[in-house]
């Protein structure tokens, strides 16, 4: 049997579509669709069929088109489905990630010099993606409700008055949201958890499991906290904490899944960790 190879001829944007696949293909990842278990609302196949949907958007960014128009292309396309919101903060990652491995330099300092150049239009772009699919939010501060990313094209006129870039929104976010975070923090947790995915041993998928539930002890799942609260997503993290393998790991997705318990922004990490180690040749 031939020994594993990475997929060496694979460009940025083919990467981050199969990111994207074997990310929901890893299992168990506690509270989310797998290959193994649905919720009632979201299937295998919508994420399927979400990934490939993407792949316009996603060649966009590779071709270096602004990171705004990119994710927006690709956020309509993920939703060409039937189960709503698949992906959305995974593209949100991924976007500014496949351009800078496009630009050659996949790196903390190179994707934050991405999204440090995203413009006022890039947050419009972003905006208008909310009209394409439902996604869970949580409300703004009082004193920032012009910006709720709720209103979608109709907070261009504040943006433009503003002059606020995406990345400039991303830091306005960055106390409520992970992913947020991880725009302006170098993507720590993302290069953190592919290091983690490359050093693991056996299957892809399994090496994603790993790095899953390694990330949901991390710190509070934003999903987690806008849906149940914080006091739930500090025990999601202590639940996490206590898994020694995936066995234990599939015990915890059968409790997750039967408490409605959806851990959606650790897995949005865990996808770009998936598409870092895919550039950095991780064996499949």
């Amino acid at each position: 049997m031939p020994n594993p190879v990475a997929a060496r001829d694979f460009g940025p944007a083919r990467h981050a579509e199969l990111a994207l696949l074997l990310e929901v293909a890893g299992t168990p990842k506690p509270g989310n669709v797998d290959r193994r278990r649905d919720l009632s609302d979201l299937h295998f196949e919508h994420f399927l069929t979400g990934a490939v949907g993407s792949a316009a958007g996603l060649r966009l960014a590779e071709d270096g088109a602004p990171v705004g128009e990119a994710f927006e292309t690709a956020v309509e396309g993920m939703s060409k489905q039937g189960g709503g919101n698949t992906q959305f903060g995974c593209l949100l990652l991924l976007v500014p990630l496949v351009q800078a491995a496009a630009e050659g330099d996949l790196s903390p300092g190179g994707v934050t010099r991405v999204a440090d150049a995203t413009t006022v239009d890039d947050a419009v772009s972003f905006y208008r993606a909310f009209e394409h699919v439902d996604v869970a939010v949580g409300d703004p501060p009082e004193d920032a409700s012009d910006l709720d990313v709720r209103r979608g094209s109709e907070a261009e006129s504040t943006l433009r008055a503003e002059g606020l870039t995406l990345s400039d929104i991303m830091e306005l976010s960055a106390e409520r949201d992970a992913n947020a975070r991880e725009w302006t923090g170098d993507f720590a947790r993302t290069f953190r958890a592919a290091e983690s995915i490359l050093s693991d041993e056996g299957p892809v998928t399994e090496r994603v499991a790993r790095a899953f539930v390694d990330l949901l002890t991390e710190e509070p799942d934003t999903l987690v906290v806008t849906n149940h609260g914080e006091a739930v997503a500090r025990d999601v993290m202590d639940r996490a904490a206590a898994v020694s393998d995936l066995a234990e790991a599939e015990t915890l997705a059968e409790e997750f899944v039967a408490e409605g318990i959806n851990p959606g922004t650790t897995a949005d990490i865990a996808c770009a960790a998936t598409f870092v180690a895919l550039e950095r040749g991780v064996p499949l």
